[in-house]
Formats: C-alpha cells, sequence, structure tokens
C-alpha cells in the first residue's frame, strides 16, 4: 500500500478526529479511504446516469417489467440469506 501525506487546517483535523472516534474507524486513513470510495462510487453513479440520459428512448416498461424486477430481488434476497 502507498502512504500519501496530507496537511489539514486544524478545524478539519479536528473534525476527521471526531469522525474517527465517534463512527469507529481504527484510524484517520480508514476513514479518508472510506471518503473516496464513497466518490468514486458517486462518480461511476453520474457516469451512468449520464450515459442513460444520452441514450436513445427505449419502449416504455409496464407494470409487469417491475414485478419481475421485485420477483428477481426477492428470489436474490432467498438466494444469499443466511441459513
Amino acid at each position: 500500500m502507498s502512504t500519501m501525506n496530507i496537511s489539514l487546517p486544524e478545524t478539519l483535523k479536528t473534525f476527521v478526529d471526531l469522525q474517527v472516534s465517534q463512527r469507529g474507524y481504527g484510524t484517520s486513513s480508514e476513514y479518508v479511504r472510506e471518503l473516496i470510495r464513497k466518490d468514486q462510487d458517486r462518480l461511476q453513479l453520474r457516469e451512468l446516469l449520464l450515459s442513460g440520459a444520452s441514450s436513445s428512448p427505449t419502449a416504455p416498461v409496464s407494470a409487469n417489467y417491475f414485478d419481475g424486477l421485485r420477483e428477481r430481488v426477492h428470489q436474490g434476497i432467498r438466494t444469499h440469506s443466511p441459513r
């Protein structure tokens, strides 16, 4: 794992330290890594949304489409739930 040192104003350092202690992180590095991962997820979602928005329209979906999605979700929950 690589190392990166950052400088923070005292107010941000205090905030990070508070988040680490209140939210159960072992270190400030764990907290910062989670923030970075969440930002990566946000950027990926943004790209997917922009891609979808710029794609060609499709046929409207029916209630049956959503019923099928719900059933697939429920099947996945039953398949992956602890026994």
